[in-house]
């Protein structure tokens, strides 16, 4: 009896141990096509079919390891497809969008190491209709994406409120001259009922022997409100993440938006742009959503560098994973500004150089995005 006792204890403690060790992975995507109608001022036009409107298309690994006690290690792989062509969305890196590892704990929040999206990349679906994609201004602008190298911590939600850091070591140039830039990233979420309003910001600081010295910096200040058949969006951001180069006068930046080499070499780090727009929108039915924003770029510098616009958007679900879309949007660039639209996914081919800087870019696209 006692030996049987034993038998049956030692495989209870087995049975728990593999409980505790118990793990899963879940391969996940989407694909997002799209046609994109566009014309230029300058009498321009595009017709083509395009990735990546709502959301660019991908394949990625996710997985989760319970190891007792609350606590779980966690990963991500997660790789961009352009899927008109098959082709990968960077021919320089297999997983270019994530790849990290982390532990995480229900009572104190989860630790994430290695390539990762930003915090403010994190909060597209907060800031407009469009969860800051194709018709966005905020998203023409430029929105600092992923990192290299970055050290996370993202904490639980408490009455309400969530904090997250993040600390990444950069390679600032391909010269050695140079030596590695910081980027640090703060944000706070709070959620009450109908109401969410929060801050996302980064900074970088110049590298040793740069062109400039001036420390590149990102904030964004956003609010909604669901008032049961949609939501009401409002978002500020400040920011001297801007450059010029062949594609426009406008269409650049100074630190890397996907990660990657910071180049530190534009004047324009010494300029600063504020972006307001406000949005919103309604569920006709519960599978019809429609949606509108404007919003506008200013050139606090002086330089007459503005540029305004907006969007119009439909959305049908066919079905939890299948979606149709349509929508017009318009960029109007002042005199000396060279914004151009911008998707989930860069806009190619897009307009360039004078199609571009003083021009009105107006566009109408239809999609379909299909997740799995």
């Amino acid at each position: 009896m006692k030996i049987k006792n034993l038998s049956l204890a030692l495989m209870a403690v087995g049975l728990a141990g593999a409980a505790q060790a118990q793990s899963s992975v879940t391969i996940y995507g989407s694909f997002d096509q799209y046609f994109n109608h566009m014309t230029s001022s300058s009498g321009a036009k595009l017709n083509t079919l395009q990735d990546g409107k709502d959301l660019r298309s991908r394949i990625g690994f996710r997985g989760v390891e319970d190891l007792g006690g609350g606590l779980s290690a966690k990963f991500q792989m997660e790789m961009g497809i352009n899927g008109a062509s098959g082709a990968t969305a960077d021919a320089t890196r297999a997983f270019d969008r994530q790849t990290w590892v982390g532990l995480a704990d229900k009572d104190w929040g989860e630790v994430r190491i290695g390539r990762q999206n930003t915090a403010i990349f994190y909060r597209g679906d907060y800031i407009d209709y469009s969860s800051r994609t194709l018709g966005s201004m905020v998203n023409n602008f430029g929105v600092p994406s992923r990192f290299d190298n970055d050290l996370a911590y993202i904490s639980p939600r408490m009455a309400g409120l969530q904090l997250e850091g993040h600390f990444a070591q950069q390679q600032a140039s391909a010269s050695t001259a140079q030596v590695s830039t910081p980027i640090t990233q703060l944000a706070a979420d709070y959620l009450n009922g109908p109401f969410r309003v929060g801050y996302a910001g980064l900074q970088a600081k110049a590298p040793q022997n740069a062109a400039l010295n001036a420390n590149v910096f990102y904030h964004n200040l956003y609010g909604n409100y669901d008032y049961g058949k949609g939501k009401i969006y409002a978002v500020y951001v400040r920011s001297n993440n801007i450059a010029s180069n062949a594609n426009g006068t406008n269409a650049g930046t100074v630190l890397g938006n996907v990660g990657g080499a910071v180049s530190w070499n534009s004047t324009s780090v010494n300029r600063t742009f504020d972006i307001l727009q406000v949005s919103a929108d309604y569920n006709v039915t519960p599978v019809l959503r429609v949606g509108a924003l404007w919003g506008r770029i200013n050139d606090k510098s002086g330089a007459g560098q503005n540029a305004n616009g907006g969007s119009i958007g439909a959305y049908y679900a066919l079905s939890k994973r299948t979606t149709v879309s349509a929508m017009w949007e318009t960029l109007r660039n002042d005199k000396n500004a060279g914004f151009r639209p911008s998707g989930s996914a860069g806009l190619s081919p897009n307009f360039a150089g004078t199609d571009v800087n003083g021009r009105t870019i107006n566009g109408f696209q239809v999609g379909i995005v299909h997740k799995f």
